[in-house]
């Protein structure tokens, strides 16, 4: 049976807030939960970025049942991948051996902010094998030293290391990174229900190992008001991965959806209340054989209403699947 998820989104609610949602979730009856870590929302009307580590151990100590996971952090900019390893060892720790760490290649959006620039695609997937190695070793214990193409690591040891370390996620879009994943990874991560992507994850050694989705909702009664909230806050989807990860900023995600319409983002994002809407949209990605979907109810002030209907509607709906 697919396990559905619930995503605290770090773009649309503050910190105190996001951890109040996933209390909620807890309480729905979700199967387990993400976090986005971004420096910046993708556009103004969304409002928040507050750091998603601080709000994860919050969380930790917020809920008792509730998997967490990060959906996902970039290993190579804002963060040294031997901190990232800190980080999530720390976590896993505070959760009770409830903390997955997703791992992707970033979007300039969030890693221009410390001066680095912004490579190639293909750099910065070197950059995320190379730094999914560095928090793989740091994972087995002693002392870790390294010296590569991109990043160095002088004598790191991690201190407090749980018995189990933390399952590591990779993100994936295209065949190169699935091979990281299936190298690196204990589970692929990934935003569209694409069958490729598993079977090529499965080629590279992820055979039997979980693969989680994410999709976008709108729910609310009125469902005109659920598509006019999705176009003022997720009309920047539409433009697909290859062109978000290039954005520098809110108000380039901004220029680069101003002509998209509500009615374009209604056939992408599932609106209203209508229980087989969303499972309708779930099925794709059940069907491409992935174990686990998590869920972004659109707008940070629509999360209470939002989790009552899903335990009462939503959640058994789903379970059918």
């Amino acid at each position: 049976m697919v396990r559905i998820g619930y995503t605290m989104m770090t773009e649309q609610a503050g910190p105190r807030d996001l951890v109040e949602h996933v209390v909620g979730a807890e309480r729905a009856g979700f199967d387990f939960s993400v976090v986005s870590d971004h420096y910046f929302p993708w556009l103004d009307s969304q409002g928040h970025a507050p750091y998603a580590w601080s709000v994860l151990g919050a969380a930790a100590q917020a809920t008792d049942r509730i998997p967490l996971m990060t959906y996902v952090t970039c290993p190579t900019f804002r963060y040294h991948p031997a901190v990232v390893a800190q980080k999530a060892a720390t976590m896993q720790l505070l959760s009770g051996g409830r903390f997955r760490l997703g791992l992707g290649s970033g979007e300039n959006l969030n890693e221009h902010v410390v001066g680095g620039g912004w490579p190639a695609a293909h750099v910065r997937l070197e950059m995320l094998e190379e730094a999914a190695g560095i928090i793989r070793a740091l994972f087995g214990g002693g002392l870790v030293s390294h010296h590569g193409t991109r990043f160095d690591v002088e004598n790191a040891r991690l201190w407090d290391l749980p018995d189990e370390p933390p399952p590591i996620g990779i993100a994936a879009s295209g065949p190169r990174s699935c091979e990281i994943a299936g190298r690196y990874g204990d589970l692929l991560v990934a935003i569209e229900p694409d069958r490729d992507l598993v079977t090529a994850f499965g080629e590279h050694g992820g055979t039997g190992k979980p693969v989680v989705g994410q999709l976008a909702l709108s729910y609310d009664p009125d469902r005109d008001a659920a598509v006019a909230r999705a176009h003022d806050q997720f009309r920047w989807s539409a433009a697909g991965w290859e062109v978000n990860a290039e954005l520098p900023g809110p108000a380039g995600f901004a220029a680069a959806s101003e002509h998209t319409r509500p009615e374009d983002v209604a056939k992408e994002i599932p609106c209203g209340d209508d229980p087989q809407t969303f499972v309708d949209a779930v099925r794709p990605f059940v069907d491409a054989g992935f174990t686990e979907i998590a869920l972004v109810q659109i707008g940070g002030r629509h999360q209470a209403p939002f989790l009552e209907w899903a335990e009462a509607e939503l959640l058994p709906a789903l379970r059918e699947l």
